[in-house]
């Protein structure tokens, strides 16, 4: 999907983009949602993953140019080993399938929203920041959406591994040289949250956020 934000004073106002499944089963989504702020403040773009009903897996990121100035591509990746998050072709977060360890992944059918909404109870500084709604109305553009996927029943997939869809291919299991060098600056430059480092939130490290998680294995 092609983005462009709503401009000027966003505090409080969240735009997201996301997959979410429906039905009877534990529930799976994956979100990228634009944290709105004060005009002149950098925007903080926040993913999480939920697998069977399971989330509180935030990350944030400080984008690095300003999405209501114009369009940028934001994507996703999920195949049966990897989940990848993309602002321009840029990676800004992996989650791998670590069911063996009892990590939870995404496995059902999902259908794809947008939405702007208001969560100025948590959205901006903590909650402490409210939306000024003389700047209103908050209008998100949303163009040159595709989806390559496969057919699912009753809320089920069809295709969880089969080799013929191109996104199951073995390449797409990692990142390459290239993509694993620019994944590591954005964790570097513009990362300001990661659920793996707030030990309040988890006095226990999640699984998943062991340092070799994303290890080149097959």
């Amino acid at each position: 999907m092609r983005i462009k934000l709503a401009g000027r004073n966003t505090a409080g106002v969240v735009t997201a983009f996301y997959l979410a499944s429906s039905g009877n089963y534990g529930h799976d989504e994956l979100d990228f949602e634009f944290l709105g702020d004060k005009e002149g403040k950098p925007i903080r773009l926040q993913t999480n993953v939920f697998a069977n009903g399971k989330g509180n897996r935030e990350q944030k990121v400080v984008l690095w140019f300003d999405p209501a100035a114009d369009y940028h591509d934001y994507k996703i990746l999920w195949n049966h080993r990897l989940i990848a998050f993309y602002v321009d072709d840029i990676p800004i977060r992996a989650f791998r399938n670590n069911k063996k360890i009892g990590v939870e992944y995404p496995t059902q059918a999902m259908q794809i929203h947008v939405s702007i909404w208001n969560g100025d109870s948590w959205a901006t500084d903590g909650g402490r920041t409210k939306i000024n709604w003389t700047y209103a109305p908050f209008t998100a553009h949303f163009q040159s959406f595709n989806v390559d996927g496969c057919p699912s029943t009753n809320g089920r997939r069809k295709c969880h591994s089969a080799s013929s869809y191109w996104w199951n291919q073995r390449k797409y299991w990692n990142f390459n040289r290239t993509m694993r060098r620019k994944y590591q600056i954005v964790r570097d430059k513009f990362m300001n949250y990661d659920y793996c480092n707030d030990t309040t939130r988890h006095p226990t490290t999640p699984p998943e956020c062991a340092p070799n998680h994303f290890k080149n294995k097959h």
